[in-house]
């Protein structure tokens, strides 16, 4: 491992501890919302959510190039707020890889929200609980598997991503260069061991990564079959 790696490792942790944070806290108040909602706004909101699960990342990156350059509305405003232009950059990572995610994180909370029994938040609210209280009191508390699977899938997928960060950030060394642009650079250049040592190490935390989310959610699935 060279300080190449180690600084593309180092970038994609940071990339992803960050975008983790963002996706929870933008996140979490959306799957409440869908999972309690009767809306005739619910499944247009949720496909939003769900499109980065469909779409190529190409075409998600090449909008948000759009978006985010110099002619598009979100450039526009960041040059005008004199906060620079956003692809290219690490804040540019930030804000594909929360978009590109966001499903990952949503979806996992919204079904977590939607499987507490409405007879506690009823019983909660007649022992004068105010909505926040009932939320952050017994919703959270209760959700607390959709949060563990919500935040470990979070971070998985965006240390996985490739094409979005490809797009939007380049392959800037230091800067925007991942572990997945990495690897794809290392094979371009015929590079195959060094590949090998990114790629290799990249399946061994998908490995950890699925079978320690198992292992967190088993006790709660096995005491649900248990029951009678």
């Amino acid at each position: 491992m060279n300080p190449a790696h180690w600084s593309a490792i180092r970038l994609t942790a940071e990339l992803a501890a960050l975008t983790t944070v963002l996706l929870l806290l933008i996140g979490t108040p959306v799957a409440w919302w869908l999972a309690r909602t009767r809306s005739a706004l619910k499944p247009l909101v949720s496909s939003v959510v769900a499109m980065p699960l469909v779409l190529p990342p190409s075409v998600l990156g090449f909008y948000l190039l759009l978006l985010m350059g110099p002619q598009g509305p979100v450039g526009q405003f960041t040059q005008a707020m004199g906060l620079g232009r956003l692809p290219f950059t690490f804040a540019g990572l930030v804000v594909a890889s929360v978009l590109y995610s966001m499903p990952f994180v949503v979806q996992p909370l919204q079904q977590a929200f939607e499987a507490i029994p409405e007879r506690t938040l009823e019983a909660a609210a007649t022992l004068r609980a105010s909505p926040w209280d009932r939320f952050f009191s017994v919703a959270l508390p209760l959700a607390r598997p959709g949060l563990v699977t919500a935040s470990v899938l979070g971070f998985a997928h965006t240390v996985g991503e490739f094409g979005v960060v490809l797009m939007i950030g380049g392959n800037i060394p230091g800067e925007t260069r991942v572990l997945s642009v990495a690897i794809y650079d290392h094979v371009e250049a015929s590079e195959y061991a060094d590949a090998h040592r990114l790629a290799a190490g990249m399946v061994v935390f998908a490995l950890v990564v699925l079978v320690s989310l198992y292992l967190t959610n088993r006790p709660a699935r096995d005491e649900a079959a248990s029951r009678p």
